[in-house]
């Protein structure tokens, strides 16, 4: 086992250990151990997806600002990872930005299932097996959002 598959394992495992929900500590769990086992490229596309809905604060505030470093190098706008930049990146930090994009966009977390499902070699691993899964339920059991929170008019 590589050093980053224990990284991986070690930080899913000390999750799920905290004692808070099964649920809510697995979702990010399962995406860093997608993370873990996709190609740099495949990593960088999955971290993009994530960071779409967060702005300069939120970047800031989450695994020490790494996601604000890596996000700025290329301009705000772009928001590209370089393969460089994503091989930075380890499970512990794809933990604390799941559970962040969590709290502000739950579709965020959910367009991971189209990025997997791109890649036939990510895809067939048995974490994004679970992980696709996991979203489709999310999916089916959250209730339709009607309207918008931001426009009192909508």
């Amino acid at each position: 086992m590589s050093t980053e598959e224990r990284s991986t394992h070690q930080a899913s495992n000390n999750a799920l250990a905290k004692g808070l929900p099964a649920q809510a500590e697995l979702l990010p769990a399962l995406v860093a151990r997608v993370y873990a086992e996709a190609t740099p490229a495949m990593r960088g596309r999955l971290l993009e997806q994530l960071l779409k809905p967060l702005g300069l604060l939120s970047l800031v505030a989450v695994a020490n600002g790494l996601f604000a470093k890596l996000t700025m190098g290329e301009g705000w706008a772009l928001r590209k990872i370089s393969l460089e930049d994503a091989n930075r990146v380890d499970a512990s930090d794809v933990i604390a930005l799941v559970h962040h994009v969590q709290q502000v966009s739950v579709q965020a977390v959910e367009s991971l299932s189209k990025v997997i499902t791109g890649s036939p070699v990510l895809a067939s691993s048995a974490a994004a097996a679970m992980l696709l899964a996991m979203l489709a339920t999310q999916n089916r059991n959250r209730a339709p959002v009607l309207g918008n929170d931001f426009d009192p008019f909508a």
